[in-house]
């Protein structure tokens, strides 16, 4: 064999160096199927028992807020046979049949600890104590990592029941009929709104303006009429997507919901805040089976006292409250790229060593989740095989 034919032999026998992704929710299955489909070594780490855990963990009547046919991953649509709005079951069915169609086989059970830089690389260190190496890490753990929860003078006093909305499925698993919901972001208003329909005495702590819009707006998904809005420069656009509200909203103020001089989009687009996607909240509210209250003020046993100086008495409170993404946890070199809210700032990072870090699925201030997470996949694809 010759000296040249043994070098090139050498180096395809070599082992390839390996990228580590680190979450197995849609940004992390998504980034291994671009890695799998271009033959890059991987591996895929997930602390827990199934890919996609927050999705299994929501409640029951969760269905996406956005459009199939900007919400699938890449390289895979969702099949014809689903609704326009994906219920959660065809969902978790679909990430399943991702990661099959892809051959992604995800390291479960395995919490990543701590991430270090090397020389030549990343060094992950899991909690069982292993050491993995990866020439490059895409951390994928998403905005909904940590639930967060106010602190509220009295909470430890309260007589009833105390959940976070991670721990909501359905108004069967509460006892009791009067039900305080804290937050009115889209899992509050949901949650708000089961409960109501459910029969629920329902209540809803509502801390300050609220952006609420349609899902739909006079047969037309509101999401597709603000991507055609987009074409016009902001002020136009803007001003377009407020007549929507305004007429498929209208003006709450008499029931307690104030709405914030700020656009709906440029709230998306400049605070990374996305609006309330109303599914029926609205109709519950003015017809009254929604009481909409301010902040807590103070708790004192089973009674809650708001802002107001008003006082109920509850069964149960939901914490609607959001959640951080808390990355600088587990990867303090983090800390120096967070945005204003919390998450990492930058999809591409590149260190003074020479070493790579990707941030996938904390880019959702101009689009859906999930359109979001399609599009920086792909963005990963056209950097990794340049």
């Amino acid at each position: 064999m010759s000296d040249c034919l043994q070098a090139v032999t050498f180096f395809y026998l070599l082992p390839m160096e390996k990228i580590v992704v680190i979450g197995a929710g849609p940004a992390g299955i998504a980034c291994a199927a671009i890695l799998a489909k271009n033959n890059i070594p991987f591996e895929l780490l997930e602390q827990a028992n199934s890919i996609c855990p927050a999705w299994h963990n929501h409640y029951d009547r969760l269905s996406l807020h956005t459009v199939k046919s900007l919400s699938a991953l890449p390289y895979l649509p969702f099949p014809e046979s689903y609704p326009t709005y994906v219920p959660k079951a065809e969902l978790l069915t679909y990430f399943d049949d991702y990661v099959q169609h892809f051959d992604i086989k995800p390291r479960l059970n395995t919490t990543v600890q701590h991430i270090e830089e090397k020389e030549n690389g990343w060094t992950i260190t899991t909690s069982n104590g292993e050491e993995i190496k990866g020439s490059q890490i895409i951390i994928t753990t998403g905005f909904n990592r940590v639930p967060f929860s106010p602190e509220i003078i009295g909470l430890g006093s309260f007589t009833g029941g105390i959940m976070h909305s991670k721990n909501y499925k359905n108004p069967k698993q509460l006892e009791g009929d009067r039900i305080l919901v804290v937050g009115m972001g889209n899992s509050g208003a949901e949650i708000a709104l089961d409960l109501a329909l459910n029969g629920k005495t329902t209540y809803l702590s509502v801390r300050g303006p609220v952006n609420i819009v349609p899902r739909d707006f006079l047969g037309n998904p509101t999401q597709l009429t603000a991507k055609k809005l987009a074409i016009f420069p902001p002020f136009i656009g803007d001003r377009l997507g407020r007549l929507v509200q305004y007429l498929s909203i209208g003006n709450l103020n008499k029931y307690g919901i104030k709405r914030p001089n700020i656009f709906p989009a440029k709230q998306l687009r400049k605070l990374g805040k996305t609006p309330v996607i109303d599914l029926g909240t609205v109709a519950e509210i003015r017809k009254g089976n929604i009481s909409i209250r301010p902040s807590i003020k103070i708790i004192n046993g089973a009674s809650v006292q708001f802002t107001n100086n008003q006082s109920d008495h509850f069964d149960h409170i939901i914490f609607a409250t959001g959640y951080q993404s808390a990355v600088e946890q587990f990867a303090p070199f983090v800390q120096s790229l967070l945005n204003e809210h919390g998450h990492p700032g930058q999809f591409r990072h590149r260190t003074e060593k020479g070493n790579q870090a990707f941030f996938v699925g904390f880019n959702a201030y101009a689009s859906g989740l999930l359109e979001s997470i399609n599009q920086q996949a792909l963005e990963l694809e056209q950097i990794l095989i340049e």
